[in-house]
């Protein structure tokens, strides 16, 4: 209220001084009353006048404030200039904060995984994510204000969202063929809605593989259980000869010495995924890795095939290292071999060969001149349990799980593994090993007492 009183007494001294003058102008012409009091309405009017002139400048910087200063007035209409622009200097801090918040917000919710999608009373898009916007196939500045049922036509999401009933998730295949998402709904504020969506392609497709695998290990599982159940019923209720005893018994062996490889393999499968990767700081010599496959493959084959080690010729007699685990190794090694030898025929030939390329990548290949596969199979060859041929693998006593545990091994060793193949003319296998885990030994302590020369065959076995 500081502008109160000099307001008040500048009023009064501009209407005292104009009647004073008007009483002397008034006093010349004998009407000195009638003068002063004239000149008090021009003084009052004077300052009204000015007042207003103020007032206008005042009204006109309210109308065109953006890049303007206030009026700097030491009356009133300076004080409102002042109290206005300190108001709105406030409130605008404050819609500054306000808006940095909702960035935050808004970029927090960009970086979700999931999408969400706001939608105001007539379901229109308020706001999307880059998320969503892919989930529903939209455009997140183009399609902004449009009803979300002219772009997602789906007949569950157009229902599920006209219901009104929203207390559970809906799927439904994305726009585009691009897989399956998953919505919630939830209603806020005044009748609006946020749309949450998820993709569920990836947990579809392990729900799927998960309850293919449990079929397929069961349906392994029951068949040598099958088998074991009626022999046993047949020696419990038959009177057999010794011959058929012993036969009888010799197949009840093999059934569960197949239960015993499975188990064994899907154990295998479950360390290989629950355990960490393996050191890269501990080598395994090559040479003794091929050493330890040989007399099962030699078991193996009986005799009737050519089982070769092609040693690759080295700089030095001490041989390569590999860095990481050795029974991994050796399990991804020796799958591959007896799968050569139970698919090539009698009279044929398995190579297993090592060499190290310019990069200083390793690379062992096991090559055989068996049945081959054809194009088409060799995508799925490493899914659990896929068979090009499912009775001849039951037949050879395959699990189905040789290849998959192999391409667990060499990816936990960061390699890949490389297939190729054609029907009649053998199949090549070969585990690729980053250059960072190959390494020659530096004193021939290190590599296996029975390396083989530069350039040497060692051979694992020869047939008949």
């Amino acid at each position: 209220m500081g502008w109160l009183l000099p307001r008040l007494l500048a009023a009064t001294l501009s209407v005292a001084v104009a009647g004073w003058v008007g009483w002397l102008i008034g006093g010349v012409q004998q009407f000195p009353l009638l003068g002063a009091l004239v000149g008090a309405v021009l003084g009052a009017q004077t300052y009204a006048l000015m007042d207003a002139l103020r007032g206008r400048q005042f009204l006109k910087w309210l109308q065109t404030r953006a890049d303007v200063a206030p009026p700097r007035d030491s009356g009133l209409w300076g004080e409102a200039g002042y109290r206005v622009e300190r108001s709105v200097r406030t409130l605008e801090e404050k819609i500054g904060r306000e808006q940095t918040r909702l960035d935050q917000f808004l970029s927090a919710i960009e970086a979700s995984p999931n999408g969400v999608m706001m939608l105001d009373v007539n379901d229109q898009i308020e706001w999307c994510n880059s998320v969503a916007a892919d989930h529903f196939g939209i455009d997140p500045q183009r399609d902004r204000l449009q009803p979300i049922t002219n772009l997602v036509r789906a007949p569950i999401f157009v229902a599920h969202l006209q219901s009104g009933q929203f207390d559970e998730a809906v799927s439904f295949p994305a726009p585009g063929s691009r897989g399956t998402i998953s919505v919630l709904i939830k209603p806020y504020g005044d009748a609006m809605k946020l749309v949450l969506s998820q993709d569920t392609t990836e947990r579809e497709r392990s729900d799927s593989m998960r309850r293919g695998f449990v079929a397929n290990v069961s349906h392994e599982i029951r068949t040598p259980l099958t088998v074991l159940s009626g022999f046993i019923e047949t020696m419990s209720s038959l009177q057999l000869t010794e011959v058929e005893r012993r036969r009888v018994i010799e197949l009840m062996a093999q059934q569960a010495q197949r239960m015993q490889h499975l188990v064994g393999d899907l154990l295998t499968l479950a360390q290989l995924e629950g355990s960490p990767r393996p050191p890269a700081d501990r080598w395994v010599p090559v040479q003794q890795l091929l050493t330890q496959v040989r007399a099962a493959a030699e078991a193996l084959s009986a005799g009737r095939h050519t089982l070769v080690c092609d040693s690759a010729k080295k700089p030095e007699r001490s041989g390569y290292l590999i860095a990481g685990a050795e029974q991994e190794l050796h399990s991804a090694i020796a799958n591959l071999v007896n799968n050569a030898i139970r698919y090539t025929p009698s009279g044929g030939a398995v190579h297993v060969s090592w060499l190290v390329r310019v990069d200083g990548v390793g690379e062992l290949e096991v090559r055989d001149t068996g049945i081959g596969i054809a194009k088409e199979h060799l995508p799925r060859l490493t899914e659990r349990f896929y068979r090009v041929d499912g009775s001849r693998s039951r037949d050879t006593g395959g699990t189905g799980l040789g290849l998959s545990i192999v391409k667990h091994v060499v990816q936990r060793h960061g390699g890949e593994l490389e297939v190729s193949s054609e029907p009649g003319n053998g199949s090549s296998f070969k585990l690729v090993f980053p250059a960072a885990r190959v390494r020659i030994a530096n004193s021939p302590i290190e590599s296996e007492s029975t390396a083989s020369q530069p350039g040497e065959d060692t051979a694992l076995g020869m047939a008949g």
